[in-house]
């Protein structure tokens, strides 16, 4: 497995992140920790999780996933990058949930004795909080890498000039830098490549893109005229978000045109779906997912498949289109 820098820091990561949303839900504890064996196998020591997952659960499942990591890590801790995540809501209480600093304080502290470790390597704020002013994260963030509870810190479904105002106070009030961010990004969703990843190329900041397999629909496995079978497209809150970026005509299409390249190319689509992330000069590293071990073959296959230039050409051709598609999808 190829190492590479997260963004301009000193840290380096394997080219793939495991995903952890499936863990606690779709997945049971002993069916997770043999997903992680097997992805530790081929190479991957870069994992991520986040206080609210499992994503679709409800409020009192929050941090199921991580306890799953954190049985998992015991005893070989020192062996991966940890990256986790905070601002969704976690408790009944109003505070249990946001950018403020008492909710980013109590959240690292809950994730770290849930994860059963005196530190996270990479600590990222899941959302943007309008109710909190921007310099209370940032000096909230500095507070926890100050004190050892975090080495780096990132933030998540944050757009361009939220990122490019983050960067601009840190460095006004000599604050903790941004380090990374984590985008969705794949074949069916590129509307990033017009401001967000231009920003972290210049500035040097790592890219961890989620769902580069659009939930599976890049897998070719689900069909249009079939209800969404039960897994990413089903499960509670989080099935009808997905249902909504991507269960519709126009994606099936887009989907049936990219099989074909695959074909040609001879790959899975799968595999050809994480390769083109990869090749994007911006990205760290593509965080993928599993419910099951067996599914982490094809994109550990994408890491050993660079793209022939004529083929990323076609494929660019192919899903040019769903780079000015609505953000909000």
């Amino acid at each position: 497995m190829q190492h590479v820098q997260l963004g301009r820091t000193g840290l380096p990561v394997s080219r793939l992140c495991l995903g952890t949303m499936t863990f606690g839900l779709q997945c049971d504890e002993a069916q997770s920790h043999a997903i992680l064996d097997t992805a530790a196998e081929g190479g991957i020591d870069f994992l991520d999780a986040a206080d609210v997952y499992p994503l679709g659960g409800d409020l009192k499942s929050a941090g199921r996933t991580e306890e799953i990591i954190g049985s998992w890590l015991t005893g070989r801790r020192s062996d991966f990058v940890l990256a986790t995540k905070c601002v969704g809501r976690t408790g009944r209480r109003r505070w249990d949930q946001g950018m403020s600093r008492k909710h980013i304080l109590d959240a690292i502290e809950a994730s770290l004795k849930r994860l059963r470790t005196d530190y996270i390597d990479l600590y990222q704020l899941h959302g943007y909080d309008p109710a909190t002013p921007l310099d209370e994260a940032l000096e909230a963030l500095d507070t926890v890498v100050r004190h050892g509870k975090a080495r780096y810190v990132g933030v998540s479904n944050w757009p361009a000039y939220k990122v490019a105002r983050a960067i601009g106070r840190g460095e006004v009030k000599n604050l903790v830098r941004i380090a990374s961010v984590q985008p969705r990004y794949n074949l069916l969703f590129r509307t990033f490549e017009r401001d967000l990843l231009p920003l972290c190329l210049e500035e040097g900041i790592a890219v961890i893109p989620y769902n580069p397999l659009a939930g599976g629909l890049l897998t070719g496995k689900h069909k249009p005229d079939a209800s969404p079978p039960d897994g990413r497209f089903t499960l509670g809150t989080a099935g009808a978000r997905y249902q909504e970026r991507y269960w519709h005509e126009r994606e099936f299409q887009t989907v049936e045109d990219f099989r074909n390249l695959a074909a040609e190319a001879g790959m899975s689509m799968a595999t050809l779906a994480v390769a083109w992330v990869l090749e994007n000069p911006a990205v760290t590293a593509p965080i993928i997912g599993a419910s099951q071990p067996e599914q982490l073959k094809d994109s550990l296959a994408a890491t050993e498949s660079p793209l022939d230039p004529a083929l990323k050409a076609r494929i660019d051709e192919l899903s040019h289109a769903w780079r000015a598609v609505d953000a909000e999808r």
